[in-house]
């Protein structure tokens, strides 16, 4: 491939992708008004479980109620994305930005239920507005003690319940690892700033609950205007729904607030609204410099672009991104600008040998061989993603390649595969949604189940089911499904 397209040939990075199937013509007059109202009915059902699920407790005092909750919130979510794919576009559109905030708006009906995450988010910003780098002491650290109150750091007799923290010397903290210094890159930090400055004081928890909010908001218009140009306009609702309603959005992104949402949209701009060049290139560093899975997205945007020159441009404009978000930290902290991750990596079992990760991996390979195993997988993934990705659809290889380091990895926290809802999005392989599914199954039921093997049979689940999903989508199985039914099988893109 060259670099530069013969004249009278479109970009593949600036024109649209064709449409991956026909869909069946939409109904008329009475069919459409109660697939409005059936739909309708269906995320306000959804918001109630939700609501309810939230208010059910936390996942220390009641993990088996917060996850029954969850596999009906996931139930009416499947139910209502298949309704609304027989939506006219313009009405399933209101529906899904409608459904978008009100999921929102439930997030933020209680304080963080299953993570605590979002105090160290807020300690972090209270830090820098302080005029102190976030990665200079640790919050125990008592050249930090004027900035403590008694919402992150209780007073000793309010010394107990969920998330909080006993470090010693008669401390009590709600920011899990207190004693370690803060382990998120400089976009996030930055995120963290910019909340603190436009918080009321003492308002707590909602400032950052808020913000994660208007992320997932924002993501929602960003689908919509990226399948709407490049895709399929009439399946661009039903692909966004799968972002804007699921309830992973609303537990993890808005209550919990976790700051991987900004990476996701960051992400979602640059494979959707960008050409493979220095601005694709700058939006995904900066989705790197707030999360570093997004690294994994770096294959996909140069899926299928051969030339140096293209190549060159987004990874310099990765790399530049990453060191001019990282430099203000460098002058304030030096070497200690990495903080807790290298210990953070190390103790949630990413080094080698270490056996709570690569729960599938190590079914079939010794432990200390699992490690280095799934390093090569994704090496040669990546290559293939890049060599012969779809350069119109750069969220396709990029969601094979991030929804499989997570099964090889099977990692435990759920909103880790935020990434993955939007590039389902995105492409509309709803069966990687189990990655998610597999991760809450074991963050929530682990503790239910002690001595069970619970990693790897969820984990292993969600690979079936892809790979059930992968086997449906060949062009042998589409043939023999559309002759058996005579129709369309547009149903499995969806």
């Amino acid at each position: 491939m060259t670099d530069t397209a013969a004249p009278h040939r479109q970009d593949p990075e600036t024109s649209p992708a064709p449409p991956t199937s026909v869909r069946s013509p939409q109904p008329t007059g009475h069919g459409v008004r109660t697939r409005v109202a059936v739909t309708a009915l269906l995320l306000a059902a959804l918001a109630a479980v939700v609501a309810g699920t939230l208010r059910a407790g936390d996942d220390h005092s009641a993990p088996g109620r917060l996850l029954a909750g969850y596999a009906v919130a996931w139930t009416l979510f499947a139910a209502a994305v298949r309704t609304v794919r027989k939506v006219p576009a313009r009405a399933a559109t209101a529906l899904v930005l409608t459904g978008s905030a009100v999921i929102a708006l439930v997030g933020l009906t209680t304080q963080p239920r299953t993570s605590t995450d979002m105090y160290r988010y807020a300690w972090d910003g209270r830090v820098q507005a302080a005029g102190i780098s976030p990665y200079a002491h640790p919050p125990a650290a008592p050249q930090l003690t004027r900035l403590r109150d008694d919402w992150l750091f209780p007073p000793r007799e309010s010394c107990q319940g969920w998330g909080i923290a006993r470090p010693g010397n008669g401390l009590c903290a709600r920011i899990n690892r207190p004693t370690v210094p803060t382990i998120y890159p400089p976009v996030a930090e930055g995120w963290y700033l910019a909340v603190h400055a436009v918080s009321p004081a003492d308002s707590r928890h909602k400032p950052l609950q808020v913000g994660g909010a208007v992320l997932a908001f924002g993501t929602t218009a960003a689908l919509l205007r990226v399948l709407r140009r490049r895709g399929d306009p009439r399946q661009a609702p039903a692909r966004a729904a799968l972002w804007a309603w699921c309830p992973a959005v609303a537990l993890e992104a808005v209550n919990n607030a976790h700051i991987d949402t900004l990476g996701v949209l960051f992400t979602v701009l640059a494979l959707g609204t960008a050409a493979a060049g220095t601005r694709r290139g700058a939006l995904l560093g900066a989705a790197i410099a707030v999360k570093i899975l997004p690294v994994l997205a770096l294959p996909g945007a140069l899926a299928g672009q051969r030339g140096p020159a293209r190549v060159l441009r987004v990874v310099t404009g990765s790399v530049a991104a990453v060191a001019l978000a990282y430099l203000p930290y460098v002058v304030a902290s030096g070497a200690k600008v990495l903080g807790y991750l290298p210990g953070y990596l190390q103790e949630e079992g990413y080094d080698t040998g270490h056996v709570r990760r690569f729960a599938l991996l190590r079914l079939l390979l010794p432990d200390a061989a699992a490690g280095a195993t799934a390093a090569v997988l994704l090496a040669l993934i990546g290559l293939a993603v890049w060599w012969r990705g779809d350069p119109a659809r750069p969220w396709r290889g990029a969601l094979l390649l991030t929804g499989t380091a997570l099964l090889l990895f099977s990692p435990g926290y759920p909103w880790y595969s935020l990434l993955v809802v939007a590039f389902v999005a995105m492409d509309g392989r709803w069966e990687w949604l189990t990655v998610t599914l597999a991760g809450t199954t074991l963050y929530l039921g682990d503790r239910l189940l002690p001595g069970f093997p619970l990693q790897a049979w969820a984990y292993g689940t969600a690979a079936i089911v892809i790979a059930a999903g992968a086997c449906l989508r060949s062009s042998k199985a589409r043939r023999f499904l559309e002759s058996r039914g005579g129709g369309s099988v547009s149903n499995l893109d969806n």
